[in-house]
């Protein structure tokens, strides 16, 4: 067995296309079909369902598939422990992270490069928790940033990173009057621009609501802070969203930020990686860093923010 054809069997089932698989793989289609041929015999079971195209994996190809990413993780593993005895950390971190994090993955990714300068670090930055946490199991990514509250960790080292709280940013003009903190009966009357139902920052404004009895009907959705933020940019709409999207970036002009009371939306945010033991050393190093890094400042407790 060869790692060659294992690299070719995880490439095929993650692109279910032969020809896409072999183009990723920098080889030709034959070459690929060949290399998983005599890795089936080798084997002695199918692992591909084959018709005049890519039908799937059969049902050894789904439970071989795993044993396979997992090989090849960890020979990605050694390579890079030996490596780092030599010359220090190199190779490539893969890192999921939940939309409401990407503006503050900077400040557990930016010492991490510091510090390790020949490693690659590739961010995907729309993934949901369940996701990333999947990807991680099946080797697909080394590391990410979630919301670990109510999902299964067990198998995962979870590093808490920071408490997300959740404020309410308007123009000076629609909050003349307000004092640093607003309720959410005041607050429901603004014109309101929020996340899309389903993505987790909405719900949680939405079952602190619901506990209240109340509901929030925005008058527009999207599955983009930085699109309300811009929203509110016009002076016209208000909206909720994580204080740490106010820490990293810059406010619009002239927009108040106001402390939610009754209840306050929080959410721990946590950076999660496998707790296979050895493990890869770049894991070790990122949860290294994490435990030493303050990922962001609490917010806050006085007067609101005005911005110029």
């Amino acid at each position: 067995m060869l790692f060659r054809q294992l690299e070719y069997f995880v490439a095929l089932a993650r692109e279910r296309h032969f020809a896409r698989a072999a183009a990723a793989c920098h080889v030709s289609q034959p070459a690929l079909s060949e290399a998983i041929r005599k890795l089936e015999q080798e084997l002695k079971v199918p692992l591909v369902r084959r018709g005049r195209s890519f039908e799937g994996l059969t049902p050894e190809g789904e439970r071989l598939v795993l044993w396979a990413r997992r090989i090849l993780a960890d020979h990605d593993s050694l390579k890079q422990e030996v490596t780092a005895l030599q010359t220090g950390l190199t190779g490539e971190l893969r890192m999921g992270v939940i939309p409401a994090a990407a503006s503050t993955v900077a400040l557990l990714t930016d010492p991490f490069c510091a510090e390790h300068p020949l490693v690659r670090v590739q961010l995907e930055t729309s993934l949901r928790s369940s996701e990333i946490i999947d990807r991680i199991r099946r080797f697909e990514l080394d590391a990410g940033v979630i919301y670990p509250h109510g999902l299964n960790t067990a198998d995962l080292v979870v590093t808490p990173l920071y408490e997300e709280q959740h404020v309410l940013i308007a123009s000076g003009e629609l909050l003349a009057g307000q004092p640093d903190a607003i309720g959410w009966p005041d607050a429901l009357e603004l014109p309101m621009c929020l996340l899309t139902q389903g993505m987790r920052g909405r719900q949680l404004i939405d079952d602190a609501l619901a506990a209240r009895g109340l509901t929030v009907v925005p008058r527009l959705e999207a599955d983009s802070v930085v699109a309300l933020l811009a929203h509110v940019g016009t002076g016209r709409w208000a909206s909720i969203v994580p204080h740490t999207w106010i820490r990293t970036l810059r406010p619009p002009a002239g927009a108040r930020v106001l402390k939610l009371r009754d209840p306050s939306v929080t959410a721990e945010i946590a950076l999660v990686t496998s707790a296979v033991e050895p493990g890869s050393v770049l894991t070790r190093a990122l949860v290294q860093v994490a435990r030493t890094v303050r990922a962001t400042e609490p917010l806050d407790h006085g007067s609101d923010t005005t911005t110029s």
